[in-house]
């Protein structure tokens, strides 16, 4: 099994200059799962780098949380499909080989 890392949402926020109300909103409206260990929450490196996503999404693209909740599962898809379409390249180049 493998560990899970974690990072202090406060830590986050301070690196990528984001108030840390804007890390209770997401999590409020289901777009991110945070963990709590005392008073600190803490963010698992699976999450970070959805949070990252979110935050160019929102800061830099000005896009509010009820699209970033609609296109987050789309850049999913699209990773996915990603992924399948390399496999599928890299099984069909074995064949192409013979």
């Amino acid at each position: 099994m493998q560990a899970t890392h974690y990072i202090a949402a406060a830590e986050f926020c301070s690196s990528h200059q984001v108030e840390l109300t804007f890390i209770h909103e997401l999590q409020q409206n289901d777009l991110l799962e945070l963990s709590a260990e005392g008073q600190e929450l803490l963010i698992s490196e699976e999450q970070i780098s959805v949070l990252e996503k979110i935050v160019r999404l929102h800061f830099d693209l000005e896009i509010n949380l009820e699209g970033i909740a609609a296109i987050l599962p789309l850049l999913e898809r699209v990773e996915s499909l990603q992924r399948e379409m390399t496999a599928l390249r890299n099984k069909l180049g074995r064949y192409e080989d013979i």
